[in-house]
């Protein structure tokens, strides 16, 4: 009589090493194993930008920060000081992209329905954390960060990233912009299409 039951234990075998594999993996951050690409990828979290695919990364190969437009605003700053300094990340990318909605609206309506939301904005908490954080004497859009040219955006949140004193300077800094339109991206000034880089006004 035949052993039936060969085929079932190499099976077995597979799954096993699988389900070893992937706790080795859920668990490499406890493990001090960085990304696979000790890699930073500061987005827009404009749905139409496809991270990975557009950068060839997998799950695991990168960190992924994606906020409205793309901006380097003081969480992105401190997410990337915690990765490049404790976590061995060398490299961060700016991904931006054309026909942002960061473009789409003036100041001034902007403005206009967040204070409607909230009432006098002076008296409005940014960071729910640190109750008594307010903008100060600036602008509210200052905070909101519009834009009015998509590539000069993208080039200078680049050199926000580079300046920061929390990132070290041999931490190597690039920008891109996704253009929604052909799926691909370029490089901050190498336009295609000068109507959707620029903002509406």
């Amino acid at each position: 009589m035949s052993d039936d039951h060969s085929d079932h234990d190499h099976h077995h075998e597979r799954v096993d090493a699988t389900v070893d594999d992937r706790e080795t993996w859920a668990r490499r951050r406890r493990e001090g194993v960085p990304t696979n690409e000790n890699l930073l990828v500061v987005a827009c979290m404009d749905e139409r930008i496809p991270i990975e695919e557009a950068l060839g990364l997998e799950l695991g190969d990168a960190q992924v920060f994606r906020n409205a437009g793309g901006k380097v605003t003081d969480d992105v700053i401190r997410s990337a000081a915690l990765t490049t300094n404790f976590f061995d990340t060398d490299e961060i990318i700016v991904i931006n992209h054309t026909d942002c909605g960061m473009m789409s609206a003036p100041d001034e309506a902007v403005r206009e329905g967040l204070e409607a939301q909230v009432g006098d904005l002076d008296e409005t908490d940014l960071d729910p954390s640190l109750p008594e954080l307010t903008i100060g004497d600036a602008d509210i859009m200052d905070w909101v960060k519009m834009t009015d040219d998509i590539d000069e955006a993208c080039a200078a949140q680049v050199e926000h990233l580079r300046e920061s004193s929390f990132v070290p300077d041999d931490v190597t800094v690039t920008g891109y912009v996704y253009e929604v339109e052909s799926g691909e991206l370029r490089r901050p000034g190498d336009r295609v299409g000068e109507e959707i880089s620029e903002r509406r006004t």
